[in-house]
């Protein structure tokens, strides 16, 4: 039924009703005796509204083709439904049929995980671009086609807009694509169509519970991207979760693994690991990457593992993998007239804060102090508050809990909430400062030469949304303006 849907569609376009997520797509319908202008409807069940209760309207409004889950009470004469188990899939396959299954002609990567998602892909990205092929991105940063850099609303696009880009990736002559997959977009079917070269696995830990309810949800969510891989892809995981394996249960695809502990079939090991970079010992060499972190040498891993089973030179990919500056956002520190040294991260679960954290006081000064400047975000899982309020506390050597996109909850209510995981032990250590730039103002003025700051959970936002509305606000030019001639890197 799909493919015979498909060869009627000539033209697309997408509208959204009601502001919700249930899309309602304009067509060119084409038969053997007349070309007609049509309408096909798809009711799509969102988390807030269903397009089901639209579909009197759309006929209203002209449409002749309703796609749905189930028939509506009042059936027209004129007008063709087409009753599929899951609208959300069947408009990822229509838009890619339509567009002509760009995912076929070009090797498109998946990257998923808790943390480590943006990174890996911004690593893919620009080594294969380093190394003269052409590329795109999906990324929570930006999406890029070749050079050109376009907005990013969602970790992972709507099928319409996935699909179309794709589409203008293979006309702009991209041979690869590296995208993320957030598991919101594959539970709602937004990665449907899509024909994967490979996919990889960086870690599951507590995140997005608001969404899933419980974690073995979200596990389940993380698996039905394995679950659906072909034999001909692979699968490159890390041995260091245990979950990797779980995922795997009934995955088709290759399988591989990497690891900075385990044996592995990708491994390396940290030689040196400071606030200028780190040393890997990689392939039988010694090789200096920028990035900073343990976990960042994970995700050099896993990107040079991908290099590797994509059929990539070795040597050319380490290369071109040494000369990636850090990503925006990521572990970024702030240059400026000072003695303090500034780490901008956009850590916001408990696991990414520990491994930062963990990596700070790896690699701070002697004798310097760690001050850490963090909030959560409002309208999402606030069982995580109370663990990046212990993280936070009992890490550092002052803590500040601020304010972070606190949407529409108040955030004193926020920041209690986080201070309800700090131990009487830590509670002196801990400041509540709301208004975020205040807080950094302040972390910047209470330290002392060479001790270190980090600002966690915002990374490449340049914004903080409040009750609606998004009001600029970038990190390092406050500290710019605290400390002095600033640059990020």
């Amino acid at each position: 039924m799909m493919h015979h849907l498909q060869q009627l569609l000539v033209g697309i376009s997408v509208k959204k009703m009601c502001g919700s997520t249930d899309l309602s797509v304009e067509s060119i319908c084409f038969d053997s005796r007349k070309a007609v202008r049509r309408s096909c409807f798809i009711a799509i069940n969102g988390s807030q509204l269903d397009g089901h209760s639209y579909i009197s309207m759309a006929i209203a409004a002209g449409s002749s083709v309703i796609v749905c889950e189930s028939l509506p009470e009042s059936i027209h004469e004129n007008v063709t439904y087409i009753v599929v188990y899951s609208t959300a899939k069947a408009l990822g396959i229509m838009a890619a049929n339509f567009y002509g299954q760009p995912s076929k002609k070009l090797k498109l990567v998946t990257v998923t995980g808790t943390n480590g998602k943006t990174t890996i892909v911004h690593l893919l990205y620009h080594m294969v671009c380093k190394m003269g092929y052409k590329a795109g991105m999906f990324s929570t940063i930006y999406n890029k086609v070749l050079d050109q850099t376009y907005p990013a609303s969602h970790t992972t696009p709507d099928p319409l807009q996935l699909q179309s880009f794709l589409h203008f990736m293979v006309a702009s002559g991209c041979q690869y694509c590296f995208m993320e997959a957030s598991s919101h977009a594959i539970v709602q079917e937004r990665l449907a169509g899509l024909h994967f070269t490979g996919a990889i696995f960086t870690n599951i830990t507590h995140e997005h519970l608001d969404y899933h309810l419980n974690f073995s949800q979200y596990i389940q969510a993380k698996k039905k991207l394995f679950d659906h891989l072909p034999p001909t892809a692979f699968a490159l995981m890390n041995q260091q979760d245990k979950h990797s394996r779980i995922l795997l249960q009934n995955s088709k695809a290759k399988k591989f693994t990497f690891s900075l502990q385990d044996v592995a079939d990708f491994r390396a090991k940290i030689v040196t690991n400071s606030l200028h970079g780190l040393e890997l010992a990689l392939d039988h060499q010694l090789i200096w990457f920028q990035l900073l972190g343990a976990f960042n040498a994970s995700n050099l891993l896993a990107a040079y593992g991908t290099a590797q089973l994509l059929g990539l030179n070795g040597q050319e990919s380490l290369v071109a993998l040494s000369a990636i500056p850090p990503i925006l956002g990521r572990m970024n520190r702030v240059h400026h007239g000072k003695s303090q040294q500034v780490i901008i991260d956009y850590a916001h679960t408990p696991d990414a804060l520990q491994k930062v954290m963990d990596t700070l006081h790896a690699i701070r000064p002697a004798g310097s102090r760690l001050i850490a400047i963090m909030g959560c975000g409002g309208n999402r899982d606030q069982g995580k508050r109370a663990m990046v309020g212990k993280i936070l506390s009992q890490n550092s050597d002052i803590a500040i809990f601020t304010s972070d996109n606190p949407r529409e909850e108040d955030p004193q209510q926020i920041i209690h909430a986080m201070q309800q995981g700090v131990s009487e032990t830590d509670l002196p250590k801990v400041l509540h400062i709301i208004d975020r730039a205040m807080a950094i103002k302040t972390a910047c003025l209470v330290a002392h030469a060479n001790d270190l700051i980090l600002i966690a959970g915002k990374g490449h936002q340049y914004y903080e949304e409040i009750k609606g509305v998004k009001y600029p606000f970038f990190e390092a030019k406050i500290v710019q303006e605290v400390l002095g001639a600033a640059k990020v890197v």
